[in-house]
């Protein structure tokens, strides 16, 4: 039976933590679902299934993280913009 991607899933949804930065936690998610549900169809391996299964979690906890991250980039970006046009006007 093939083996499942825990490790790859695991080791993207640390990198999403050590590099805040990177939007990897959303493979992580998506993998680790996709493989949680794999091996409970019985198509891979359940060797890795504590693996999988914290990855994913780590995954989607640094995907929710990010996404304040990125409407607050959104905002001083907007401010900033804002900013630089009233400095042309006046």
């Amino acid at each position: 039976m093939r083996k499942g991607r825990g490790t790859l899933i695991l080791v993207l949804a640390i990198l999403a933590f050590v590099c805040s930065c990177l939007p990897l936690g959303v493979p992580a998610w998506i993998m680790g679902r996709a493989d949680l549900r794999r091996m409970d169809r019985g198509e891979i391996s359940t060797d890795d299934r504590t693996i999988t299964r914290v990855g994913m979690i780590l995954g989607a906890i640094a995907t929710l993280l990010l996404l304040p991250a990125i409407v607050w980039g959104m905002f001083m970006g907007g401010v900033a913009s804002l900013l630089a046009i009233l400095a042309a006007i006046g």
